[in-house]
């Protein structure tokens, strides 16, 4: 039985990894910060060790005798301090990949981010080495960028790795994408900039798991690779946004919005809340506003070709499926 152990494993996408991961067969240890996830995972007959990334000692002794490592755990939000950002994203990297490295594990497979290509214009049918800006559009993608350097350097030095960049995952659990526009419709109306015609790609979380085990049997040519990860079906966020209030039973209000405005007073609140509302994020970001303004899509060739990745399931049963957890765990509050 392969041992495999999940950092984020508390985490959104970690949570949903894990659970498949056991169904296959794996031997499995979890690593996160939430204690009732991790009880939970246990009497799924799931190992769990509460850790935090910064602890280097502890990583080492968690990574011994281990056959792969996929490190999820990241801090990922559109805000907050870049030292917060650095030692999540950086330094825990770091710190993991030394672990591989001193415990000769047999494969790291480190969960990035397409945020790195981001860069406040449309872009189509991006390649995993198209250029990145020279600027990154926040602390975390700049951050996510570095850790990826890190795990370059890892790969250097003879450690096996695999990096893939998941974008926009939604499903059952998910606290952040799908949430906030349920939220936004409740209170005042989904923003909606071009009247939502911005193409955009999103990514089911088990398609992003299944992702994931292939990367632990890959062939080694696929070692030292990058690997763009989506449901490969990109369609107009309008479309996205029908399917899920439709499949939530609840009438969609959309509130019409100029992007130029829009864009402009979010670099304001942003200079407001960086340095007088103590670092509290603000109700837009530019990110935030960009990323419904502007066209952005993936080519996942690559992965299909190297991976044998093909997306089981499509948006709107994601969506189905998000709507029908979404519906139980509200009723359960």
């Amino acid at each position: 039985m392969k041992r495999v152990l999940v950092t984020g494993g508390t985490g959104f996408l970690g949570y949903h990894l894990v659970k498949k991961l056991k169904a296959q067969g794996y031997d499995v240890y979890a690593l996160g910060r939430n204690p009732d996830k991790g009880e939970l995972l246990r009497k799924q007959g799931i190992n769990f060790v509460r850790l935090s990334l910064q602890d280097a000692d502890g990583l080492s002794r968690c990574c011994k005798g281990m056959d792969f490592v996929i490190h999820c755990g990241a801090l990922s939000s559109p805000w907050g301090r870049y030292k917060d950002f650095y030692e999540s994203n950086v330094t825990g990297t770091k710190n993991m990949v030394d672990a591989c490295i001193k415990n000769n594990v047999g494969r790291l497979v480190h969960v990035s981010t397409p945020s790195i290509y981001f860069c406040y214009d449309s872009r189509l049918d991006v390649k995993e080495n198209d250029p990145v800006p020279l600027k990154m559009v926040n602390h975390y993608a700049h951050t996510k960028y570095l850790a990826e350097k890190e795990v370059d350097k890892a790969f250097s030095k003879g450690l096996p790795v695999i990096t893939v960049r998941p974008r926009a995952i939604f499903g059952e659990g998910d606290n952040a994408i799908i949430p906030r526009l349920i939220k936004a419709n409740e209170k005042r109306g989904v923003p909606l900039i071009h009247r939502g015609a911005v193409l955009t790609d999103v990514t089911y979380v088990e398609n992003v798991a299944d992702a994931l085990v292939l990367c632990l049997n890959a062939d080694k040519s696929c070692l030292g690779e990058k690997y763009n990860i989506t449901n490969g079906e990109p369609m107009p966020l309008i479309h996205i946004l029908e399917m899920l209030f439709h499949a939530l039973a609840c009438p969609m209000r959309e509130i019409r919005v100029p992007y130029r405005a829009v864009f402009y007073m979010a670099g304001l609140m942003e200079l407001v809340h960086r340095y007088i509302l103590t670092g509290r994020e603000p109700l837009l970001t530019r990110y935030s506003v960009s990323v419904l303004a502007k066209d952005q899509t993936l080519n996942i060739e690559k992965a299909k070709r190297d991976l044998g990745y093909s997306p089981s399931i499509s948006v709107k049963e994601g969506i189905q499926r998000f709507a029908k957890w979404y519906g139980e765990h509200e009723e359960g509050k």
